[in-house]
């Protein structure tokens, strides 16, 4: 099955646990090196109460199953995620369309330097490395790297 067969739509409350689940999921595929900061019981909690409530959480959705997850909280893109099956099929792609779509006058995102394929994912997309941290700012105290996207002039 490839990405077309999945439809993106706003996550309803009834998706925080999946959606969790399958942060849960990438993360540990993607980040194997990196100390996840959060046990299971707290990302499934600040996915229902905050990331799906609060900010502009989207699912990828085939059948009745949810394969990704996209938040946006104003221009940050906060969190991409994919089941770990789903990575290269193009749903990646399908998610930051939407995020520009949904914020066409530009974003910034965050992620960690170990995470290569994310750097070049972003790259890829046209977004800048703006700034390097040695992650004193985020829970898991890993360094980071912000990237920035501007629409082209």
């Amino acid at each position: 099955m490839n990405s077309d067969d999945v439809v993106l739509r706003r996550a309803a409350a009834t998706d925080a646990g999946a959606a969790a689940d399958v942060w849960l999921r990438s993360y540990a595929a993607a980040l194997p090196s990196v100390r996840c900061a959060h046990d299971e019981a707290d990302v499934h909690d600040w996915f229902a109460r905050v990331l799906v409530p609060q900010y502009e959480t989207w699912v990828a959705v085939t059948g009745n199953t949810v394969v990704g997850v996209l938040v946006l909280k104003g221009k940050e893109l906060k969190q991409l995620y994919l089941e770990p099956e789903w990575r290269g099929r193009g749903l990646g792609d399908r998610f930051m369309s939407l995020a520009k779509q949904q914020h066409p006058d530009g974003l910034s995102l965050w992620t960690f330097q170990v995470n290569s394929p994310a750097h070049r994912f972003c790259q890829r997309h046209g977004f800048i490395e703006a700034e390097r941290t040695d992650g004193q700012h985020n829970d898991e105290q890993e360094p980071d790297v912000r990237y920035v996207w501007k629409p082209p002039t």
